[in-house]
């Protein structure tokens, strides 16, 4: 069985492996023969030094930081994303009235915002959850209004000639088939959430992978900086995987397949 699993993602993930270790043999090598400043683009060695250097700043205080932030930011947009979307969907006029300051909520630039939520909450971690909310809450709600809203017509006439009451009706066909569609926009979330508290980070904060990839980058420690950002795209990814195979989990158990 271990064998299958292996031979079947080495099919599926085999070529991109290939091509992430050519283009960081190209990367290395383009850097050594000096056709671009490593102060613009350090070479992955470099980056790779630089993170065991500062490992003990970054994996015992910054990274914490951040992943505090994107976890509690992650835990209230689901809450308050899946109850608005049931809410709109429940509520026609309620939905009338939120989904448009929804898309709008969308279109305000981050960077513009960020310092009001400063203004409100200070330099604490609340600041920063604000943002990634902001950012995070959005594809939840969607997700979970569209997902209900979909599919799943003939069973619901069926149910409603067998007498069945509109709560019956959600709980046994609609939440089902949303079930899908709310699971990819968790996915969407959890990355939106790492981004959202970088940039928390950036424009003001005392610790986590974006204060200190700003501090870096004053000092124009490129490796330091680069050092960061592969943290933070690591725990997206991270973050990724991990709702990716709760979602085959329950969909497995849901629909056995």
């Amino acid at each position: 069985m271990k064998t299958t699993r292996f031979k079947k993602w080495t099919s599926d993930y085999g070529l991109f492996l290939i091509v992430i270790i050519l283009l960081i043999s190209l990367w290395q090598w383009v850097v050594n023969r000096g056709l671009i400043p490593a102060f613009i683009l350090p070479s992955p060695s470099a980056i790779w030094g630089s993170l065991i250097e500062n490992r003990e700043l970054l994996f015992e205080e910054h990274l914490p930081a951040t992943l505090n932030e994107v976890l509690i930011g992650f835990a209230i947009s689901v809450a308050c994303g899946t109850l608005l979307g049931i809410g709109m969907h429940f509520s026609r006029p309620l939905e009338k009235v939120l989904y448009p300051f929804l898309v709008i909520s969308q279109t305000i630039p981050l960077i513009a915002i960020s310092p009001i939520f400063i203004m409100w909450f200070g330099y604490s971690i609340w600041s920063k959850i604000a943002v990634t909310i902001l950012i995070a809450f959005f594809p939840i709600v969607v997700s979970t209004y569209d997902g209900l809203k979909s599919g799943g017509q003939e069973y619901r006439e069926l149910l409603l000639t067998m007498g069945a009451n509109r709560w019956t009706i959600f709980k046994k066909i609609q939440v089902p088939m949303a079930l899908p569609s709310f699971l990819s926009g968790l996915k969407m979330s959890v990355v939106y959430c790492v981004t959202g508290a970088t940039i928390g980070e950036w424009l003001g904060a005392s610790q986590g992978l974006g204060y200190f990839s700003r501090r870096m980058s004053g000092s124009l420690q490129a490796d330091a900086v680069f050092a960061a950002i592969f943290l933070l795209s690591l725990l997206g990814i991270i973050l990724f995987l991990l709702i990716s195979f709760i979602e085959r989990q329950l969909l497995k158990n849901k629909y056995h397949i």
